[in-house]
């Protein structure tokens, strides 16, 4: 269960979890050592974390007919960029240039967060996100996570929720 996070986390946290202090949201961090071989960091999160790759939940930025857009989405699964597309009411995406998501967001790939971003994106959260109590999504860094109530995600990132993941 989500706890509510202590003032002093505020200090020597990441954006994101500066955020999700600010806004009084209730979430649990988890660190855990960064394997740079690993193939993917979803899945890194999930095994070193012991939580189903359900649970968490990557993000990822595409260009939709120009502009970008945050997609988060079970690593369990893979982004569906036509439904994407429908679901921010465009009509093609592909995914971003990776120097650009990490320009625009002030993240590392791999380390990116749907919260604190240098630049607010719009965000659509797939639908099985309300499936779960929490979901784990980055906290801004390789190596951390954050977990939280779906909703409060939804409600921090100003999400649409649309089923934009296969699975």
């Amino acid at each position: 269960m989500a706890k509510k996070p202590k003032k002093q986390q505020q200090s020597g946290g990441t954006p994101a979890t500066v955020a999700l202090t600010a806004a009084g949201v209730a979430y649990t961090v988890h660190a855990y050592e960064h394997d740079p071989a690993h193939p993917s960091y979803g899945e890194e999160a999930a095994e070193a974390m012991g939580v189903s790759p359900d649970r968490v939940f990557k993000t990822l930025v595409a260009d939709v007919d120009g502009a970008l857009v945050v997609a988060v989405v079970p690593v369990a699964g893979s982004l569906d960029l036509k439904a994407l597309a429908t679901a921010v009411g465009g009509k093609r995406a592909a995914m971003a240039d990776p120097a650009a998501a990490e320009r625009t967001t002030g993240y590392v790939r791999g380390g990116i967060s749907p919260l604190g971003q240098r630049r607010r994106l719009r965000t659509v959260l797939d639908a099985s996100a309300r499936l779960h109590e929490t979901i784990c999504v980055s906290a801004g860094r390789r190596g951390l996570e954050v977990e939280l109530a779906p909703d409060d995600l939804a409600t921090l990132t100003d999400a649409v929720r649309a089923p934009v993941a296969r699975h």
